[in-house]
């Protein structure tokens, strides 16, 4: 990468898109600069500097002419931003997820508010309320949404079988490949894929599709907790609560009592909510075990989950 590229994305960011998109994010990467720059012309913003980045996209700080702090987002994949943008003005009435303010669809550019300090739960490290997180995903489910608007939304199935596709593919790339067998892995996409089906067209909600520590702001206290970068699709809303059941949980009766406030919050069985952590378990014990976690009481009790 050139000086001028550095200065928007770090190696690490750049393997990750290369990873994700293949050796074209190179050539991408070699033109973002004047992306970029082409960018903050138009819609006349002051550009500060590298936000945390995602897997699909390069984000960064911002000001709009008046003075008020704005996110740039750029993807190698210009569907994405899209995509993105149309999902986010389904939710933005319930002012959980940030206002989009323009769409660039042929670059695959979007630029957003900027939430509080822009510092995700998971970079807090704390474990919220799981009754905030509840009331967080029932606003996002009872959005009034039209039947065309959810028609455009992927099922939760096509949703699962891509995250178990792509942990897999971490599974056998790394340290998890020796702690982890693929009949678990298997076995776990078996029960999402159950799980995805059971719930009949009727009962489905909008889903933010990817709703973990790393994608939830503190956006102060007149708007609470925010989401970002979703990957909406629609199905089960069980689905939606699984990372905080297990995030940072110990013991599976630590997990037991997430999973009664959250499945009290968002109106779903609390046994439904515990079978999709079961079949989802195998996913973060990869990510535990690929991180250096594998001795962990964490790691453990996801093994457990995983075998049911």
């Amino acid at each position: 990468m050139n000086d001028v590229t550095q200065q928007l994305v770090d190696e690490k960011q750049k393997q990750r898109l290369i990873r994700r998109f293949g050796t074209g994010a190179v050539d991408w990467l070699a033109g973002l600069p004047a992306l970029v720059a082409e960018l903050a012309e138009r819609w006349n913003l002051a550009v500060e500097g590298p936000a945390p980045h995602g897997r699909t996209s390069v984000v960064l700080f911002c000001r709009r002419a008046d003075g008020t702090p704005a996110i740039l987002k750029v993807s190698p994949d210009a569907g994405l931003g899209t995509s993105e943008a149309r999902v986010l003005r389904l939710w933005q009435d319930t002012r959980r997820v940030p206002a989009v303010w323009e769409v660039d669809a042929e670059r695959g550019a979007v630029l957003l508010e900027a939430i509080g300090t822009g510092r995700t739960v998971a970079l807090l490290g704390e474990v919220p309320d799981m009754a905030d997180i509840a009331a967080l995903i029932a606003d996002l489910h009872g959005v009034d949404a039209s039947r065309g608007e959810l028609g455009e939304l992927h099922p939760l199935n096509s949703r699962m079988s891509f995250i178990f596709d792509m942990w897999e593919h971490e599974r056998q790339q790394g340290p998890a490949a020796d702690v982890i067998p693929p009949s678990m892995m298997h076995r776990g996409h078996a029960r999402a894929r159950d799980l995805s089906y059971a719930e009949d067209e009727d009962g489905a909600v909008p889903l933010h599709g990817d709703l973990h520590p790393g994608n939830v702001l503190y956006g102060g206290a007149d708007r609470g907790l925010v989401a970002v970068d979703p990957r909406a699709c629609l199905g089960d809303g069980a689905a939606d609560a699984v990372d905080w059941a297990v995030w940072r949980a110990d013991s599976l009766e630590e997990v037991e009592r997430r999973v009664a406030v959250l499945s009290s919050g968002i109106g779903v069985p609390g046994d439904r909510l515990l079978a999709w952590c079961q079949a989802c378990a195998p996913l973060f014990a990869v990510a535990a075990a690929n991180r250096g976690r594998a001795g962990t009481a964490h790691f453990a009790m996801l093994m457990d989950l995983a075998k049911g």
